[in-house]
């Protein structure tokens, strides 16, 4: 799952790229991908519509059908993977974990962290210089941009997800 602020922009196009490439690598049926935000101050609005055009300029298909939600406990229990857009998204989700029984919580882990020209950060250090540009206030250029980041990083989770699905059927 992915999680930006309001579920409109930045989460909706990482879901939408990462089930392309994940389709693309023969692991769409075996992986659920979805997005939610750390608000409900979107709730049930679509994809933005800057978002729909970028994503669609650059051929995938504009989210249709796509409404905005928040995220709950109940997905840190269900999800296997949170991927949250910036260190602010980070730290709401882990309060929000701090909250729900362990058994079972997602891995929580920055988005951006899957970009191999990411900056590094340390574990346990500030993760801010690995969010993904809000173009929310910007212009057309600006959600170019955040694309550019979110397809940067979408091949690294990709293969983390495949690894994970090996691990795991190797423990089976």
């Amino acid at each position: 799952m992915t999680v930006c602020t309001g579920n409109i922009c930045r989460s909706p196009m990482a879901e939408i790229v990462l089930r392309d490439r994940l389709d693309a690598a023969g692991l769409g049926d075996q992986v659920e991908v979805s997005s939610s935000g750390v608000s409900d101050e979107e709730h049930g609005r679509p994809v933005d519509r800057r978002a729909r055009r970028t994503l669609e300029a650059h051929g995938y298909p504009g989210g249709d059908g796509h409404r905005a939600r928040q995220v709950t406990v109940d997905d840190l229990a269900s999800s296997d993977l949170l991927l949250p857009m910036t260190a602010q998204h980070a730290r709401r989700l882990r309060r929000l974990a701090a909250g729900a029984p362990a058994d079972g919580l997602a891995e929580i882990r920055m988005y951006r962290s899957f970009d191999p020209d990411a900056p590094v950060v340390e574990p346990g250090g500030d993760e801010q210089p690995l969010d993904v540009d809000d173009p929310w206030y910007g212009d057309e250029a600006g959600f170019e941009d955040c694309l550019a980041e979110i397809e940067a990083a979408a091949d690294g989770v990709v293969a983390h997800v495949r690894d994970r699905l090996t691990a795991r059927e190797q423990a089976s």
